[in-house]
């Protein structure tokens, strides 16, 4: 698809058929492109966790409680680990949420490319996935995603609300 076809048709999906995994070929194409976004020192400070365990998957979805989130056959979970995102020096920012950002819109790209729903969520509880998951003590979860089709009766939106470029664009 052309990359601007590409961002022009990726949408936030709020409709999953339970019965259709992605398969696994799909998911390392869509793994591979997080594996290659960029991140600050290019310290990569990253996990991405595919949960489509039965077992797993009840635990994790407990953090979300939206019914179209239940019917998700797996869920992407990209977290980190802040010690070893880059800190710039000067006033002691830390990358770990830009670079977590970067590579989730890597994840949710590849999957739109794939046909492969998605929808960013981190309005999640933190406190659930921390006794649903292995995190380590230095370890947090920037935000999740279901992965899978629609169902069958889904339609697309394809209209995008943005504001013009006249009014978020300044020339210097």
């Amino acid at each position: 698809m052309d990359f601007a076809a590409l961002i022009r048709s990726r949408e936030s999906v709020r409709s999953y058929d339970p019965e259709r995994p992605v398969p696994r070929e799909v998911l390392m194409r869509i793994l591979e492109a997080g594996r290659l976004a960029p991140s600050a020192a290019n310290r990569q400070p990253w996990t991405l966790c595919v949960v489509q365990s039965p077992a797993v998957l009840a635990r994790v979805r407990l953090c979300y409680s939206k019914p179209w989130f239940q019917q998700a056959p797996q869920i992407l979970i990209v977290k980190g680990r802040r010690k070893e995102a880059w800190t710039r020096s000067y006033d002691g920012y830390n990358a770990l949420e830009t670079d977590l950002t970067i590579v989730m819109d890597h994840l949710i790209l590849a999957a739109e490319n794939e046909g492969v729903a998605t929808c960013w969520i981190a309005a999640f509880d933190p406190a659930v996935l921390k006794t649903a998951l292995p995190l380590s003590e230095d370890e947090q979860v920037f935000a999740l995603t279901p992965l899978g089709y629609p169902l069958a009766d889904y339609q697309k939106k394809g209209i995008k609300t943005r504001k013009p470029l006249d009014q978020i664009i300044a020339w210097m």
